[in-house]
């Protein structure tokens, strides 16, 4: 069994992210990929400490705790989408704190990008393709970009345009045959 993870890059309160994570989860999940198991992982649901942050004593084992929390739950799995926001033309701070704390976790594995922001985050993904070319990790070429403007009513109430289901199975079909691949390189 193939496993994909799908992370929510997005800690920010009243975040678009949950939206979109669900829509990218949903849309996967319904494709009843062979041999293909998809879940979703929420960023927010650890509680990582700034790398090289002194971390008061009283919270040592609580951070501690996250930080294998996060490291066993992505070294899980075969492949990625990640799903972010685009922030000041890059990723946000919180994931890329997230991603510094990963190395032989997600060598040789492969990612997918979905985005959202002004123009559909793909200053994000392209941040986050030189991230991950550090950590070893294979991206595809193709990604999916929601436009604040036109994938969202009001910039909050997600309303993705059909055409976008094109650009997911295409990135989908890419992150399961590279992560399949790379399967072969991890032994």
């Amino acid at each position: 069994m193939l496993k994909i993870g799908i992370v929510l890059g997005s800690v920010r309160q009243g975040r678009n992210g949950e939206a979109v994570s669900n829509w990218i989860y949903d849309f996967a999940t319904k494709r009843n990929d062979e041999n293909v198991e998809y879940e979703l992982v929420d960023l927010a649901n650890y509680n990582l400490p700034m790398l090289g942050a002194e971390v008061p004593e009283s919270q040592k084992l609580e951070a501690e705790a996250a930080i294998k929390g996060w490291s066993e739950k992505i070294a899980s799995f075969d492949g990625y989408i990640f799903v972010v926001p685009e922030y000041n033309h890059a990723v946000g701070g919180a994931f890329k704190n997230a991603t510094d704390y990963l190395k032989a976790e997600v060598h040789n594995k492969a990612a997918g990008f979905v985005g959202y922001g002004s123009l559909g985050g793909t200053r994000a993904h392209e941040n986050l393709r030189l991230i991950l070319g550090e950590l070893q990790v294979a991206d595809v070429r193709t990604a999916v970009t929601f436009s604040l403007m036109s994938d969202f009513e009001n910039f909050t109430e997600f309303k993705p345009a059909d055409y976008h289901e094109n650009n997911a199975n295409e990135m989908l079909d890419q992150v399961i045959s590279w992560s399949r691949a790379l399967q072969t390189v991890r032994g």
